[in-house]
């Protein structure tokens, strides 16, 4: 899965992107200008191939939103968390509502995978994951996890949960260095608990691994690693989705190897698609070391990420139901009414 650089395809773009080894695009804050220029540019893409290329984005919420004016504004997840500490049940509709409002303003658009939930715990020590997290409890974290899928899945998109097994006990950055996580087996545990939840109960389709080397466990970080890919996520909690690497362009997997090197690396350890964002040069060199790697069930698991059902975005703006998920999200996380004694 590779990136653009503009608001339109160049004609290397269309060349590149018709490569057979890729098979997606992923879009950024870049890449867009307005909701109409954004649908023209995924039609555009998804014109240039058949079966089409997986068109996907990263918006979350909160810090992590790429598309935004003419969009909803959606809170941080730690949000969601916080509500879910005085109220369960409406913190688990509103969950429901925003993952029902990202999947239904980006199916609007033609997208047809967001990269969400982040299931991360929230330890209180990493930065780059912070308000991203729902909640520091496992089980809160499974609730709203499942919630916010399940409004994706209503809205016609699948969910990717996110960092496998866990990102959020360590305080480097992985975009800027190598994450290193020195707990033992037994304290990772709580971290794939959300993960158990959504794969027992098949809310997921896609799962995204951490750019973090478990010192314990593997000397590699996860997306390179066999342990965590086939022996955890596979076969103990018994995973038959798609898995992600994430952006190989990051500095921590940069004492891997060539990019080369670092893609056939973690589809060899069992990933069914790696990310080389923001490298053209290097990403070019990957997909033609990758010319003739195939992999059926890998592409049977990425077909069951593209989207489903569409509907036009004047007529979802103009929906109650659209109308009332903007108007509990914009409250979500506001303090509550002070009461005074009389």
């Amino acid at each position: 899965m590779l990136d653009i650089d503009g608001d339109t395809l160049t004609p290397a773009d269309r060349d590149l992107l018709r490569e057979p080894a890729v098979g997606g695009v992923i879009l950024f804050t870049r890449n867009y200008e307005s909701p109409a220029q954004i649908a023209d540019l995924v039609a555009e893409i998804r014109a240039l191939r058949s079966p089409a290329l997986l068109i996907a984005v990263d918006h979350e919420g909160g810090r992590v939103q790429r598309f935004r004016e003419g969009f909803s504004e959606i809170p941080p997840m730690r949000h969601l968390g916080h509500e879910f500490d005085s109220d369960p049940d409406v913190a688990t509709d509103l969950a429901h509502r925003a993952g029902w409002l990202i999947g239904s303003e980006l199916r609007a658009a033609g997208i047809d995978l967001c990269f969400a939930p982040c299931v991360d715990l929230d330890w209180g020590v990493s930065e780059v994951i912070g308000d991203r997290a729902f909640h520091e409890q496992p089980d809160a974290v499974g609730e709203l996890a499942a919630a916010f899928s399940r409004g994706l899945r209503s809205a016609g998109m699948a969910a990717v949960a996110k960092h496998f097994p866990g990102h959020g006990a360590v305080v480097a950055d992985s975009h800027l260095q190598l994450p290193v996580d020195r707990r033992e087996y037994g304290d990772i545990l709580d971290d794939m608990r959300p993960y158990e939840k959504l794969i027992s109960n098949g809310h997921i389709a896609g799962v995204m691994l951490a750019h973090v080397v478990y010192r314990e466990l593997d000397d590699l970080p996860a997306g390179f690693s066999t342990f965590w890919i086939e022996r955890e996520l596979r076969s103990r909690l018994g995973f038959g989705g798609a898995v992600f690497c994430d952006d190989l362009s990051m500095k921590a997997t940069s004492a891997y190897g060539s990019m080369r090197r670092r893609a056939k690396r973690a589809l060899a350890a069992g990933c069914d698609m790696v990310l080389i964002c923001n490298d053209r040069r290097r990403a070019e060199q990957a997909v033609q070391a990758l010319n003739d790697y195939s992999n059926p069930l890998s592409l049977v698991r990425l077909a069951r990420l593209h989207g489903t059902g569409h509907v036009l975005r004047e007529s979802l703006r103009a929906s109650d139901e659209w109308q009332q998920a903007n108007m509990a999200l914009a409250h979500c996380g506001d303090p509550p009414p002070l009461e005074l004694d009389a």
